[in-house]
């Protein structure tokens, strides 16, 4: 199975017991038309039923894998580990809790594979948000100020869904929150990001585990960090090896 996987799906998962089964349906029936694929669910040290909701999805599917953090990493250690163990060469990812429609990965894996090989990223775009005002706000101040110091071009980062090639993904930096600074490490890298609207959902279940960027402070330091990032990029040299004089070359 690994040898032949397209599309490997990373969900990261904190507490969202009452959310797994439907969303693993919705997965299942989105991704029928990129067989063979595989879903990989991060459990990021759950404290309620997830283990167990997530054992009983298993039945019957042998795509479904699953991880579990022994605590608590946050959201960026989970889509982490999920790419590290991945087997397809595209990865997508979309949040646990039902917001991200499982209906756009294939619109993603489509705008990538069109974009070219050098095309990295293909990022989900919210529309009609379901979130409450104050955390709209908040993210409407934190994409601004983003935008104006890293020219991402990119209104909505913080979408959950997104599809990348794996071999790019592994390229980059790692580091907390990593996974809201995506295009602009992406572009980084030499490749270029292509955007697609998706359309927002209200989560199934629960609240929510993760924020905006869990703390303001922290999220103005990662993004310093990140502008840094790409001031110090420099182009990679061509490097050819010379042979030795007399050398025979095989």
């Amino acid at each position: 199975m690994s040898e032949s996987v397209r599309l490997s799906v990373v969900v990261p998962v904190k507490n969202e017991a009452g959310n797994i089964a439907a969303l693993v349906a919705e997965i299942e029936r989105a991704c029928a038309s990129l067989s063979p694929f595989e879903v990989i669910y991060v459990d990021d040290g759950s404290t309620d039923a997830t283990p167990a909701a997530l054992d009983a999805a298993r039945a019957g599917r042998p795509w479904l894998r699953v991880l579990r953090h022994a605590r608590s990493a946050g959201q960026s250690a989970a889509v982490r580990s999920g790419v590290a163990v991945a087997h397809g060469p595209i990865v997508a990812t979309l949040d646990g809790d039902g917001q991200n429609d499982p209906a756009f990965i294939p619109v993603l894996v489509a705008a990538l594979e069109s974009a070219g090989e050098t095309a990295g990223l293909a990022q989900g775009q919210r529309q009609g948000r379901k979130d409450g005002r104050f955390k709209m706000m908040q993210s409407r101040i934190a994409n601004g100020v983003r935008g104006k110091i890293l020219k991402d071009a990119t209104r909505d980062t913080g979408c959950g869904l997104k599809v990348f090639r794996r071999a790019v993904y592994l390229r980059l930096p790692y580091f907390d929150a990593l996974h809201r600074f995506m295009p602009a490490l992406i572009a980084r890298e030499g490749f270029s990001v292509v955007h697609r609207d998706v359309v927002d959902r209200p989560r199934f279940t629960g609240v929510s585990n993760y924020g905006l960027f869990d703390r303001l402070w922290v999220g103005l330091l990662d993004l310093a960090g990140v502008w840094w990032l790409i001031r110090r990029k420099r182009a990679s040299p061509q490097a050819a090896e010379i042979p030795a004089p007399g050398a025979v070359r095989c």
